[in-house]
């Protein structure tokens, strides 16, 4: 019995994935056979394409870290899971919690590894998390690495509170959830953007307070200065990396925390050291989150009855559309490609 999957034959172009057929795989002891049946994508997936991604990049795998499926057979000694059951990928196959093993992120889905793009995958029981009932395939494939990241950037060493200020660049992925997620527990949003209808999505999923960056090209000041009187946010989900660092170094509080999660931007004029030191800020780097957080998460979303910002779903055979439509980077939200009958 054969399957279909896509590969990125090589890394210079979207116009290198194409579609294969291959064997179906079967589990072995302490692994599980999951039906994928959608899939989300990331920047991370296409920037080995553009030069940009920071870890090396091995071509000829399957791309995509983000799915979720059902358990279609188990090996042997399974005993979290048996087929029927609902689940969703977690982004770090062997990341179980504590600290990080070493070269995690050499062996990312996609770049590292095979990922999810294709129709069955095996893997280890511990590398999926159940997917509760009332969360869709097309919904859950949306949380491994985005909601995670967002998950993480709120909940670290200085959890995000009731009343405190949390500042979202963009409307990506991490983005729209960090917003949603810290509307949940209390927060006051700031959220930037350069569209208009961008705004008015940021202003719907409960953002308070909304700055064009094109009008305000010194956004950081004028966050720390007129809309918190000077006292600053109390974190940062930093996605647009060196172009924007220095100016969320400027909104964020003394003492606050700057989450260094993303790289879309290319620009980079440096960080001067006493303008990081003079911050006060504490600058964290994540790079997702480990098991126990998107178990976190999952329970969190479905508990608080959230729904996912899906810009657009692909079908299967269309999954280079995806691709493209991510590269454009016109979407709001998440791009799905689904694999549902």
């Amino acid at each position: 019995m054969s399957m279909r999957a896509w590969r990125f034959d090589a890394l210079s172009s979207l116009s290198d994935l194409s579609v294969h057929s291959e064997p179906m795989p079967a589990p072995q002891r302490g692994e599980v056979l999951v039906k994928v049946r959608a899939v989300s994508l990331n920047y991370r997936d296409i920037a080995p394409t553009l030069g940009r991604y920071v870890w090396p990049a091995e071509s000829g795998l399957i791309p995509c870290s983000d799915a979720a499926g059902e358990i279609v057979s188990v090996g042997e000694d399974v005993t979290v899971f048996r087929p029927g059951d609902r689940i969703v990928s977690s982004f770090h196959a062997r990341w179980l919690g504590g600290r990080p093993p070493t070269g995690l992120m050499l062996e990312s889905y996609g770049t590292g590894s095979d990922g999810w793009l294709t129709e069955y995958k095996v893997v280890s029981q511990e590398a999926v998390v159940p997917l509760p009932e009332k969360v869709s395939f097309e919904e859950g494939a949306t949380l491994p690495c985005a909601a995670v990241t967002a998950w993480n950037a709120l909940s670290g060493a200085l959890p995000m509170r009731a009343g405190q200020t949390v500042l979202t660049l963009g409307t990506g992925g991490v983005s729209m959830f960090a917003v949603q997620l810290a509307k949940a527990v209390g927060a006051t949003v700031i959220s930037t953007t350069s569209s208009g209808e961008k705004a008015e999505r940021l202003k719907a999923l409960g953002a308070d307070h909304i700055v064009n960056y094109r009008d305000i090209p010194n956004w950081g000041r004028y966050i720390k200065d007129d809309i918190t009187g000077r006292t600053g946010v109390d974190c940062v989900v930093e996605v647009g990396g060196p172009a924007t660092i220095n100016q969320s170094l400027d909104a964020v509080r003394w003492g606050g925390e700057v989450v260094l999660v993303g790289f879309l931007s290319s620009d980079n004029p440096g960080i001067d050291y006493f303008h990081l030191k003079g911050s006060g800020a504490v600058v964290r780097s994540v790079a997702v989150g480990d098991r126990p957080m998107l178990e976190d998460l999952v329970r969190a979303w479905t508990a608080s009855g959230l729904k996912p910002v899906i810009d657009s779903v692909f079908p299967f055979a269309r999954a280079r559309e995806a691709f493209d439509h991510l590269m454009t980077g016109s979407h709001v939200g998440k791009i799905v490609i689904t694999l549902s009958d």
